[in-house]
């Protein structure tokens, strides 16, 4: 009887600990949970780099290059976690809990068997829970070192690149749909509203090779002189190159996806009656005016020009009597 209470006594003195709310008392921790709080135009997305139970070298090389290529806006940890697995229930706890830790609503999570080898899955959360994902398989894998280049054709840190989906599969096949809304939110940076176009220094080529292979490949663009105002550019392949296998994905739950795609009240623009907007013409507005009638108007007998008319017929007049008199 003594063990069964001191179990519920313990039980309740947890559940009083998880239910009670902490402050943060010192500036830093207010400034830290200020960063975390929602906002009416978020930030950029963060990006979560984990190990599996199980790594190849290639998969190593793999993850240090995304991680290059997004300095500043990714966390790489290099423990292996040997209880995260994304497609199945219970194993996404602990990639759950990840996330609201380091804020990161992008992760790529790396593991190799014999089942799936080099296996690359990229996902994102949605209020720190698991949003979509889509698993990748990596075929004839060259990292950025295999490629010789110059130091000014490397990726500047806060350079936005450019995106080039090369075949029909991007539009009509599922898989290859989703997998490029997921690489357009991985790589894409910070959302701008004005962009400088010397920072637009590099291009992410994907090309559908079939319904569920795609060839990545990274290229800088280099500028050279054509004669005329508008420079010639070139593409030169950086890296890193591979040949990207769908395996599996999951698309998420269309509750969720409506919930997700809500709006702010304040972000959100009244509808102006009677205007429309023209990509050409650019504004266009219409004016409404009662019908005026003016066929039906009746106009006054003696209007200010017939009255000056007849002012200077008169004076006409009375100049040829007095020259007839004289």
């Amino acid at each position: 009887m003594k063990e069964e209470l001191f179990v519920v006594y313990s039980t309740i003195k947890v559940l009083r600990i998880m239910l009670q709310i902490k402050t943060p008392k010192t500036g830093r921790s207010r400034r830290e949970v200020q960063k975390r709080a929602p906002k009416l135009v978020e930030s950029g997305k963060k990006t979560l780099i984990l190990h599996g139970t199980k790594t190849s070298d290639v998969l190593n090389v793999i993850l240090s290059d995304i991680y290059h290529l997004k300095k500043g806006e990714s966390i790489k940890y290099s423990r292996k976690n040997d209880s995260i697995r994304p497609f199945e229930s219970g194993g996404e706890t602990s990639l759950e809990f990840f996330s609201l830790k380091t804020d990161c609503s992008l992760f790529v999570f790396g593991s190799h068997s014999k089942k799936r080898p080099n296996n690359l899955v990229i996902g994102r959360t949605y209020d720190h829970h698991i949003y979509d994902l889509v698993e990748l398989g990596v075929e004839n894998f060259k990292s950025m070192e295999s490629f010789s280049y110059g130091r000014k054709l490397a990726p500047q840190i806060g350079s936005k690149p450019l995106f080039a989906f090369i075949g029909e599969g991007f539009e009509s096949v599922e898989e290859l749909k989703h997998l490029k809304e997921v690489l357009l939110d991985l790589f894409r940076g910070e959302v701008v509203l004005n962009l400088n176009i010397a920072g637009v220094d590099r291009v992410y080529v994907c090309t559908a090779l079939s319904s569920n292979k795609v060839l990545f490949t990274h290229c800088a663009l280099r500028l050279k002189k054509s004669g005329t105002v508008v420079p010639r550019m070139e593409l030169v392949e950086v890296g890193p190159s591979m040949d990207l296998l769908v395996r599996r994905h999951r698309l998420p739950d269309e509750s969720l996806r409506k919930e997700s795609m809500k709006k702010a009240h304040e972000l959100t623009k009244k509808k102006e009656k009677n205007v429309s907007r023209d990509s050409i013409q650019g504004k266009i507005g219409k004016i409404y005016m009662p019908d005026q009638q003016v066929g039906e108007k009746v106009l006054p007998n003696k209007a200010k020009g017939v009255k000056r008319e007849r002012r200077e017929a008169k004076m006409k007049g009375e100049a040829k009597k007095q020259k007839q008199d004289s």
